[in-house]
């Protein structure tokens, strides 16, 4: 029997729907209305259609935004001098700067300089440590967060479970073991240096490959009924494809997200989420 298709687009339909209501409720009761910038360096085409939807999602759950287009050659300086300019804005409660960035800026700088409580991506030093000792009351990156979402809407179990997730990226692979880690599940990162990648994927009860290589995990390399999460997001030959075989995996796993429409919408709509929480605070 084919897997069970986890439909990212519903659920973050679902809530986002619940988040303009809240939007709505925090301008009533406090005033306050939700502020998001988003600064976006050079022109990559990816890049700039994501800052397209997150512009557009803000829009549609009533939270101010404000983008900020720089030419790929904007001095490191420039940046950091924009980044200080919204840590003061008081109108601004979350700030995020697209990555990745030009090679002549140095990102972990980039990123460092956002202050922690609007560091709405969490990927703020502070917010990784505080994630890492499990003290959730920072930002949790908004993939790693989004896919959590997605685990428990299924009513999938994870306490006592075998995780494995493959890629080691500070931006999902790493974020995402802890948040499985902190949920009593065994969790095994895998990455390019891993030997006998496919002996491991197979141990896994839920298996998370976010490693941007297409169809990287085939259907041999999934364990019968396992729930399969799929970050990749690569264009070949103008489609989207991930990094899972979805048609061999879907005939062995128990769960499997489509590309597009599964994790993609849940990214934007925790960010979303994190504005909220910035503004509360």
């Amino acid at each position: 029997m084919a897997a069970r298709i986890i439909d990212g687009r519903a659920l973050a339909t679902k809530m986002r729907n619940a988040l303009v209501n809240r939007v709505q409720h925090i301008k009533e009761s406090k005033g306050i209305v939700p502020g998001l910038a988003v600064v976006l360096v050079g022109d990559d085409p990816a890049s700039r259609t994501y800052v397209g939807m997150k512009e557009k999602a803000s829009q549609q759950v009533g939270i101010y935004s404000e983008i900020y287009r720089l030419e790929a050659q904007t001095p490191e300086e420039k940046l950091l001098s924009i980044i200080d300019e919204l840590n003061e804005d008081q109108e601004i409660h979350g700030i995020l700067v697209q990555l990745p960035l030009p090679g002549h800026i140095d990102q972990r700088k980039a990123i460092e300089r956002i202050n922690p409580n609007k560091d709405v991506d969490g990927f703020h030093p502070i917010n990784m440590g505080r994630l890492v000792i499990g003290d959730e009351a920072g930002f949790i990156p908004c993939t790693p967060y989004g896919i959590l979402k997605l685990l428990e809407n299924e009513g999938i179990v994870i306490e006592g479970k075998k995780a494995v997730v493959v890629g080691r990226s500070n931006i999902v692979g790493k974020p995402m073991a802890f948040l499985l880690l902190h949920r009593n599940a065994t969790v095994t990162i895998c990455h390019s240096r891993t030997q006998a990648l496919s002996e491991v994927t197979r141990e896994a009860d839920i298996l998370i490959s976010a490693v941007g290589k297409p169809h990287i995990i085939k259907g041999d390399m999934v364990k019968p009924g396992a729930v399969v999460i799929d970050v990749g997001i690569n264009r070949l030959k103008n489609k989207l494809i991930g990094d899972v075989d979805f048609n061999e995996v879907r005939e062995v796993a128990g769960w499997i997200t489509p590309v597009p429409g599964g994790v993609g919408p849940m990214t934007i709509t925790m960010l979303l989420h994190n504005t909220i929480e910035a503004a509360l605070k």
